[in-house]
């Protein structure tokens, strides 16, 4: 290789290593900032753990578990009431208290929580993980915390149940989710709180049986009539009818009656369909 070709790659290649140091530089940033804010938003809670630093005073620094009352106890400052406060709030209280005692002249406070245990709500049932969810952001709504836990899942309802407490309370409420992307049906994504319990039950199904193309369960979609879910089954089979089709459902006093339906009338969850073969 000749002496311009080389030169000509250690030009090129120190561009390169130039131009990622750059979008490094750009990029972590501006990621720390973001994941900062979402952060610095949450609200402490008793049974938080938290670590303190204070900037250039290792000896300040500390772990600790934000008491049933809201508590911690710092060094030098003593008790210090932090529950319900952000991230924010409460550095710049550590802060005042040093300051105010002549601990330190200019502290820098940061807060990191490294175990969450005040705001969580629970989400179970049928979506992608179920489990307990931190509350980070004061404003967080039903959707973001569905979203957190994976979703939906393909077995679960389109009607979810949310269970808690409001202004001291028991609360209970039957929110139908594609209902809330509707025209002016945003206030009816609702604001968590903690301790608040999400279950989202399985989704209806209906039963076809006979001479039906894939028989077995079949989700029930709202308003589904009889053709559409033969339709969806695979239709009725060559050896099957149409005629005199039956389906068994269940009353609420439990018992089972055997009813006449057309191919346009309604399907109600856990109904039986039976189609028969022909005679002919």
């Amino acid at each position: 290789m000749s002496k311009s070709h080389r030169l000509f790659h250690q030009i090129a290649a120190g561009a390169a290593l130039l131009a990622g140091l750059c979008l490094t530089a750009f990029v972590q940033p501006a990621f720390a900032q973001a994941a900062g804010t979402a952060s610095a938003q949450y609200r402490l809670a008793a049974g938080d753990v938290i670590r303190i630093t204070v900037f250039q005073n290792p000896d300040l620094t500390l772990e600790a578990r934000v008491s049933e009352t809201g508590v911690i106890s710092f060094p030098l400052i003593g008790s210090v009431a932090i529950g319900n406060l952000t991230l924010l709030q409460a550095e710049k209280k550590i802060a005042d208290g040093l300051r105010d005692g002549n601990f330190v002249k200019q502290p820098q406070v940061s807060i990191l929580v490294t175990q969450v245990r005040g705001h969580q709500v629970s989400v179970l049932g049928h979506v992608g993980r179920p489990g307990r969810f931190p509350l980070e952001l004061a404003d967080t709504k039903l959707t973001d915390i569905l979203a957190t836990a994976g979703g939906v899942s393909a077995t679960g309802a389109d009607t979810v149940v949310l269970v808690g407490r409001r202004n001291g309370q028991p609360y209970r409420v039957e929110i139908d989710l594609p209902g809330i992307f509707g025209p002016g049906r945003r206030g009816d994504d609702v604001v968590l709180q903690n301790g608040d319990v999400i279950w989202v039950e399985r989704a209806p199904v209906v039963y076809l049986y006979g001479e039906i193309a894939r028989p077995g369960a079949l989700r029930l979609e709202r308003g589904m009539s009889l053709v559409q879910a033969l339709a969806s089954a695979g239709g009725i089979t060559q050896r099957g009818t149409a005629r005199g089709l039956k389906v068994h459902r269940r009353e609420a006093d439990g018992k089972v009656q055997i009813l006449d339906v057309q191919m346009n009338d309604s399907l109600r969850a856990d109904d039986v369909v039976y189609v028969r073969e022909s005679v002919f």
